[in-house]
């Protein structure tokens, strides 16, 4: 059964593999703008290669590219479901793969530029394994390719404070939110897990509530009580200058602990096709016209 997101359908194809396809609505703008969210996932995911971080890449099908399946689905459903029964060491180890992930794409010259829970997977890589890979490409930006997905993050993930302009630091600041919502259940600033029910009650509360707050630079009380809540702060307040930063400051934060989840990555060759799909998608609307990308940007 077809799984339906705010730019793509995802639909099984075979046990482990699904196909994403993008929306076409006939309206010219946004079937414009998938189209080229669709080109940009594509391309993003042929320069990373394979990642153990990384959603895996396995070609086009039609007009659909084909992923690796996540065995238990985003990272915002799960923690709907499961936060209460999920260990201390669980959510670390999480934060650290999400840094990894980030040092990765970024090192390879990728922004995200969409990081928010919803398009974190969560996979068994191994029997009884919980683990992060990184997904949603399409709102990504990679300037050696020329690439621009136009998007970002909604709510508490991106801050006024970046105005409108995708960054390492505004994926950062992400990762410092997804780190909060790993450990806290829900999105900074909000009450309650979980999402919002109705589309027009988020965009009031981010109006409201949260871009007020992250525009002075004003965060939620609670997050220095949390484990590496200073880490989280560092993120919100762009004290990091990399997503490596991150991952030295949270093995800090672990050694402190007597913990240690840092394992050797090994990066395969990225592969390198000749699978045919147009890539010069042009006339797609600039990434100000952000409140139309919240709208269809569901979380």
């Amino acid at each position: 059964m077809p799984i339906y997101g705010s730019t793509s359908s995802i639909e099984p194809v075979s046990p482990g593999i699904v196909v994403k396809k993008p929306h076409q609505l006939g309206e010219e703008y946004f079937d414009r703008r998938f189209a080229n969210n669709f080109s940009v996932e594509r391309q993003i995911l042929k320069r990373l290669g394979q990642h153990p971080r990384i959603v895996r890449y396995l070609g086009l099908q039609g007009d659909g590219i084909l992923l690796g399946e996540a065995s238990h689905g985003n990272l915002q459903t799960y923690l709907d479901e499961h936060h209460a029964s999920t260990s201390l060491d669980q959510r670390l180890l999480w934060c650290r793969q999400l840094a990894e992930a980030l040092d990765y794409i970024h090192s390879r010259g990728v922004l995200h530029s969409d990081l928010r829970p919803g398009n974190i997977l969560v996979h068994e890589t191994t029997p009884g394994a919980r683990d992060l890979l990184l997904a949603d490409f399409g709102g990504s930006v990679c300037e050696e390719l020329g690439l621009d997905g136009l998007s970002l993050p909604d709510g508490p993930f991106y801050s006024p404070v970046f105005n409108w302009q995708s960054s390492v630091l505004l994926d950062l600041f992400g990762m410092g939110s997804i780190f909060y919502t790993i450990h806290t259940g829900r999105w900074p600033y909000k009450l309650t897990p979980g999402r919002f029910d109705k589309v027009d009650d988020r965009l009031e509360w981010e109006d409201k509530v949260v871009y007020p707050n992250f525009q002075q630079d004003k965060f939620p009380d609670d997050v220095r009580d949390l484990p590496a809540g200073d880490v989280i702060l560092a993120c919100w307040k762009r004290e990091f200058a990399t997503a490596k930063d991150v991952l030295a400051a949270l093995d800090k934060y672990l050694e402190v602990r007597g913990k240690k989840y840092a394992e050797p990555i090994a990066v395969m060759e990225e592969k390198r096709g000749g699978d045919e799909l147009n890539d010069n998608v042009v006339g797609v609307e600039d990434r100000g016209d952000h409140y139309v990308g919240r709208l269809i940007s569901l979380i």
